[in-house]
């Protein structure tokens, strides 16, 4: 180790020489500047990993009281301090001085000037970009507004109202019609897939992109909602060329401000140069004081301190540690026995150790195998008592039961339900497959078997949370019940309001007054049940046909407070706690608008039954979005309810549709977020919302 240190330390005084000589840019030494950088670093690196090895051995060797420890931190200290004060003394007066030199050298003025003429630049270039989006969105709902086999024609005519270079729709295929100002396209391929698949994931794309002359050129692209599910969903896509005055100078701006900052970064590159050389100037001196301290005090101790060391080592239990033979005397007799009983030791000690690390890849194996599966896994022993469990099926019951092995889960009050089930099933047969609802609402899909081996037989249950499909299934059914019923329900309402209107206007002059009156109040309960049926109807084609959400940044307390503006009539009740400086939410402002609006309104109800109580709302930040949390201290959701208070049609109220938390759930989901349902402990019930950050979801181009 001592001949390892002094080449490293030869060798690292060479490479510095040959470093300052490259750093004066002469002929022989600046081509292979960047290897010489490299080189330094890299002996830098080792040297200094030698000396920390040696360092935590010594001060170690110290804290166990260890002979020639004291002596060997004593040169240590003394050594550094040699090379630390003239070293910091110069190192600061020179960084400070090539500091102040190469700073002088450069006007700030110069890079504000070129900073503010390119901001200029992006600045014009985003005007006209928004300019162009805007024609973008207003011809998309043009076209949204036309049969699908009309739009086609009508882009010319579009192209000529919004004034632009050039106009395309999109379908599934490819390009469907094009038009342009001059006849030929400006950009005659498509635009990439990730652009189309942007645009129609968050219904927006827009770009500056460069033609082969230089001219720059604007695309935006926007999709056409589709007048029906069936129809299929198109892209409009406007380009627009960027005056070629606009683009010179922006390129021209761009180009010096390059150039000014190659400039810049090498008068970086320069100063950090100099200052990189006399860090390394340093840390090489103080390196080589430290390996110089280390090497005297070696040769002072190394005899009388290598068995010692080596004997510590056994002790400590590392058996491969072997002492030196540094003389042919009784010391190096007694060093050689002590090397050959280590020898032993360490021959003894491998072949547990090997026989251990087996077993324990093994564990580690099976451990892994069961730790990345989705599904549950729960092992059982012959008595039915729970023998292994993985995460995931901890986290599917919503039991910890890795701390309850030998436990049976019959017994356990959170998986009595589960546990009765696996019992009874394997009773019968040795595989079978079941469905289990449990209480908390998850639905589960289990599989169980009996694996025997040698003198045991365990018994698998695996199991997977099908909650989120079935409820998937549901709302697509749902979906597709209420569809049918707003169709056939609407299709007679027309004609009785028709009829009704014809008898009040027919027959009221011919009757008595006794029977005028009967027959308005008979017609006025038509009117109102027919009214109420129209009003069910539109909720059914709502959750029907709810439209895709228009994703963009939405200022969330500014919506609740638009919302609450309708509830002035009970705003002694209702209080709202904002989270100051909260960030804007990716959504739909009208949807979101509903979505506060039901769930107030579901809340207010609920306060008003019972005669007294308030509302409050709350805003916060949290992990994985914000959060908006509705509470109110009225009746709370029943037992039977709340787990499927999310279907369709479940409802508490007398004349109520159950299709409020319906149209909720669904617009939350269409939004990426989570919704949960709770009752209070003080009573009452909570709502609680977390929508994504407008920042985490951004992505547009341009």
């Amino acid at each position: 180790m001592t001949s390892l240190l002094i080449g490293v330390s030869v060798l690292a005084a060479v490479l510095l020489v040959l470093l300052a000589a490259a750093t004066a840019n002469t002929s022989l030494f600046a081509s292979n500047y960047d290897l010489l950088i490299q080189l330094n670093v890299a002996v830098a690196c080792v040297l200094g990993a030698l000396v920390v090895w040696q360092l935590v051995g010594i001060f170690r060797a110290r804290a166990a009281g260890r002979f020639g420890s004291r002596l060997t931190v004593r040169f240590l200290l003394l050594f550094a301090l040699m090379a630390l004060v003239p070293g910091a003394v110069v190192y600061s007066v020179s960084v400070g001085f090539l500091g102040r030199s190469i700073e002088s050298w450069f006007d700030v003025r110069v890079e504000s000037a070129l900073e503010e003429g390119l901001n200029l630049g992006r600045a014009i270039l985003d005007i006209m970009l928004n300019d162009l989006d805007a024609k973008a969105r207003t011809a998309a709902l043009d076209l949204a507004d036309l049969p699908p086999v009309q739009q086609a024609t009508a882009l010319g005519r579009l192209r000529e109202q919004a004034g632009v270079d050039e106009m395309l729709l999109i379908g599934s295929t490819g390009v469907l019609s094009s038009v342009a100002r001059s006849g030929t396209r400006i950009l005659p391929d498509l635009a990439p897939p990730a652009a189309l698949r942007q645009a129609r994931l968050s219904r927006l794309y827009r770009a500056v992109e460069s033609e082969s002359e230089g001219s720059l050129v604007l695309r935006v692209i926007r999709p056409v909602i589709p007048q029906s599910l069936s129809d299929e969903q198109r892209l409009v896509e406007l380009i627009q060329r960027v005056p070629e005055r606009i683009a010179q100078s922006a390129e021209a701006v761009q180009s010096v401000n390059r150039d000014y900052r190659e400039l810049a970064l090498s008068r970086v590159a320069l100063q950090r140069t100099y200052v990189f050389a006399l860090t390394l100037t340093l840390l090489l001196a103080l390196l080589s004081a430290a390996i110089l301290a280390l090497i005297l005090s070696r040769r002072l101790t190394a005899p009388l301190a290598t068995l010692a060391e080596a004997t510590a080592a056994v002790a400590r239990g590392d058996f491969s540690r072997r002492a030196a033979v540094l003389s042919a005397d009784e010391m190096g007799t007694l060093t050689r026995a002590f090397n050959s009983m280590t020898e032993q030791l360490a021959g003894a000690y491998r072949a547990a150790e090997d026989n251990r690390q087996q077993e324990e890849k093994a564990r580690a194996h099976l451990e892994n195998i069961l730790a990345s599966l989705s599904s549950g896994v729960i092992v059982l022993d012959e008595q039915m008592q729970l023998v292994a469990v993985n995460a995931a099926a901890s986290q599917i019951l919503d039991r910890d039961l890795a701390g309850l092995p030998g436990a049976r889960l019959e017994t356990e009050p959170a998986v009595a339900a589960f546990g009765r089930l696996v019992s009874d099933r394997f009773a019968r047969a040795s595989q079978w497959q079941e469905q289990l609802e449990l209480e908390t609402g998850k639905v589960l899909v289990l599989r169980g078997s009996l694996v025997a081996g040698g003198d045991r037989a365990d018994h698998l249950v695996v199991f997977d949370d099908v909650t989120a499909l079935i409820q998937a299934q549901r709302a697509t059914a749902w979906g597709e019940v209420a569809q049918r019923l707003a169709h056939e329900i609407k299709n007679p309402l027309t004609p009785i309001l028709l009829a009704t209107e014809r008898l009040r206007a027919k027959f009221a002059d011919r009757l008595s007054p006794v029977d005028a009156q009967a027959l308005e109040r008979a017609v006025d309960i038509i009117l109102t049940q027919v009214n109420a049926m129209k009003s069910m109807v539109d909720e059914f084609r709502v959750y029907a046909r709810l439209p895709r959400p228009t994703l963009e940044p939405v200022d969330l307390n500014r919506l609740v407070d638009d919302v609450l503006s309708l509830y002035e009539h009970a705003r002694e009740r209702i209080r709202f706690e904002p989270a100051a400086a909260l960030p804007a939410v990716l959504g739909d402002a009208r949807q979101l608008y509903q979505v506060v609006h039901n769930l107030l309104q579901n809340a207010d109800d609920s306060v008003t039954a019972r005669g007294e109580g308030e509302i409050v709302l709350s805003t916060a930040l949290v992990p994985g979005g914000v959060l908006l949390a509705i509470g109110d201290s009225g009746g709370g959701f029943p037992e039977g309810i709340i787990q499927r208070a999310f279907e369709p049609y479940v409802t508490t109220k007398p004349r109520g549709t159950g299709l409020g938390l319906a149209i909720v759930k669904k617009i939350i989901d269409e939004h990426h977020g989570t919704i949960e349902l709770a009752n209070r402990s003080a009573g009452g019930a909570e709502v609680n919302i977390v929508l994504p950050l407008a920042e985490a979801q951004s992505g547009v181009g341009g």
